[in-house]
Formats: C-alpha cells, sequence, structure tokens
C-alpha cells in the first residue's frame, strides 16, 4: 500500500468537568486526509482548503507527528500529506487532533500496523504540544480509540476507553477564534481544596453515569467548578446559552475543549434539534456568526476509507 484515504473526527474534550483527561469522538464534523509513502527522508504537505496553515513540517501539527516517526523509523522512507479541513482550527472542537490523530494512524497503515494505539498517542500529542505548548491527549485518544476515554495518566500514558449510553451531542461554533494556548495561560495554577473535591465527585459522577447508562447522573456531573468559570468570559452569551439549552430538555453541558464552541448532551435528537433552535436563536440576536452541528458519539474513531 502506497496511498491511503482517512476521515478523521472532530472531538470535544474536557467534557467540562474533566480537565485535560475525558474526552469523545463526534461523529461530524470531520476532516479528510491522503497520506502517501515516499523513498526519502521528507514531508510533503498540501492543503486542500482556504484556512492557509503552515505547509513546513515543522510548523504543521501533522507534518511533526510525520517526522517524529520518520526519526523512530529510521529508514529512508517520508510522507506525501493531502488535507482538506473541515474543522475550523481554533474552533475548540479538536481541528489539531484530527490532523494530528489522522496523520498518525495513516502512516501506521502504510508501514503494516507496527505501532500500537498507545504509540500512535504519543505521536500524536507531539502535534498538539505544537498547537497549545503542551502535551494533552483528551482530544487525540477519542480521536483514535472513538467514543468516550479516559487519560487517566500521561507519564506513564494509560488511556481507558469508557462505555456510553446513546446520546446525541448539539455543538454551536461561534465564529470567533480562541488559542488553546492563550485560554490556557488565563487559567489559575492553584485552586482550594473545597473547589478539588468538588471537580472529583463531578468527574467520579460522570463517568460512572456513562458506565451504568444513567442520564441523570451525567447530567448532575456536567458541572465544572474550576476551569469553565474562568474561560467563559471569553465566549459571548456563554451563560445565557447554557441555562436555556438545559431548560429545552439537554442534560448539560459547557465549553468544547477551550472553547469558542460550546456542546450539549441530550437523550435524542428531538432534544437535540430543539438545543439547536435555543443556540441559533441567542447567536442570531447576539449578531455573532456560528455554525452547528447535531450529531451522535463516533465509537469508530478515524476512519480508513
Amino acid at each position: 500500500m502506497k496511498t491511503i484515504k482517512i476521515k478523521s473526527p472532530g472531538t470535544v474534550a474536557n467534557l467540562v468537568c474533566g480537565f485535560d483527561i475525558l474526552g469523545l469522538a463526534l461523529n461530524e464534523p470531520a476532516d479528510w486526509m491522503e497520506l502517501s509513502l515516499l523513498d526519502k527522508p521528507e514531508v510533503i504537505i498540501y492543503n486542500r482548503d482556504n484556512y492557509n496553515l503552515p505547509t513546513d513540517p515543522e510548523k504543521n501539527v501533522a507534518g511533526v507527528v510525520l517526522l517524529s516517526i520518520i526519526e523512530k523509523m529510521g529508514e529512508d522512507i517520508g510522507f506525501s500529506l493531502s488535507v482538506e479541513k473541515h474543522i475550523k482550527p481554533g474552533s475548540g472542537i479538536g481541528s489539531s487532533a484530527a490532523s494530528a490523530a489522522g496523520a498518525a494512524v495513516a502512516a501506521n497503515q502504510l508501514l503494516g500496523n507496527i505501532f500500537t494505539n498507545e504509540e500512535l498517542v504519543q505521536f500524536a500529542m507531539n502535534g498538539e504540544k505544537l498547537a497549545s505548548g503542551v502535551k494533552h491527549a483528551d482530544n487525540i485518544a477519542p480521536c483514535i480509540y472513538g467514543g468516550v476515554t479516559l487519560i487517566r495518566s500521561i507519564h506513564p500514558l494509560d488511556i481507558v476507553s469508557i462505555p456510553a449510553p446513546d446520546m446525541f451531542v448539539t455543538v454551536v461554533h461561534p465564529q470567533i477564534e480562541i488559542r488553546t494556548a492563550d485560554a490556557r495561560q488565563i487559567l489559575k495554577q492553584q485552586v482550594s481544596l473545597k473547589d478539588a473535591i468538588k471537580q472529583w465527585g463531578n468527574i467520579a459522577g460522570l463517568v460512572t453515569g456513562f458506565m451504568k447508562g444513567d442520564y441523570e447522573l451525567i447530567g448532575r456531573s456536567l458541572e465544572d467548578v474550576i476551569i469553565e468559570p474562568v474561560r467563559s468570559i471569553l465566549i459571548p452569551g456563554f451563560e445565557e446559552l447554557k441555562g436555556k439549552c438545559k431548560e429545552a430538555g439537554a442534560l448539560g453541558g459547557g465549553i468544547s475543549g477551550s472553547g469558542p464552541s460550546v456542546f450539549m448532551l441530550s437523550k435524542n435528537e428531538t432534544i437535540a434539534r430543539d438545543v439547536e433552535s435555543v443556540m441559533r436563536d441567542i447567536y442570531n440576536r447576539i449578531g455573532i456568526k456560528y455554525n452547528t452541528y447535531v450529531t451522535t458519539i463516533n465509537n469508530k474513531g478515524i476512519e480508513i476509507l
């Protein structure tokens, strides 16, 4: 095999209370990528979209992943990568992770599946470090594994797949950009013991709710007392949006990744569509352009086409 095409999904990271440790994969939106194997150690990147991302592999999140794989292999191999992004950079729904994880999985397929999923996450985190300055896997892991994932540890890497009941995910992406690196800089470096205890309870409740299929417990646990109060000030209309979406029947939700996208979980498509209408009404009134998605949890992860 010399060329492969893949579909790399968007993701929702943090899942409100699980900062840097929880994430889920979405069925939409997704990036499309084509990777070809070369016989000399170089990485060539072609953009098939209008986002004007760097084509220098050392400045491109997928490029640094492929360079790290070439270095690991120690052979005269290289890659030619063509990317058609449908996940807008800076959206908060895993644009950089889709590129980084997609490059890692596609390269592994071309090389005969010689790396484990954990090794692919390690490669892909090099792309996240370029994008945000920090190696984190809460977008990368669900992108590769599919479904809902828990990052129990980064050093050593320990990823746990979590079963979850059928749910719909409604996402609104206000057309403003919040860089992950900037959103990290405004966070508190210390938290009170009281807040930490409450957050631990919510994380444990959310994981338990997923595993038991307990929608009410999921809803009660979608609360963040540490990160959201700080980051939400960057997102216009956030508090109104969250309140009215829950009134419309959503289980709950919050900031997707570092924002500006906001996600809500719902039991069924009817509620999810009602939540979408609430989101549209609020941003139409505020006067900010937006995109919305009504989708489901992607349990397959990156798809080989």
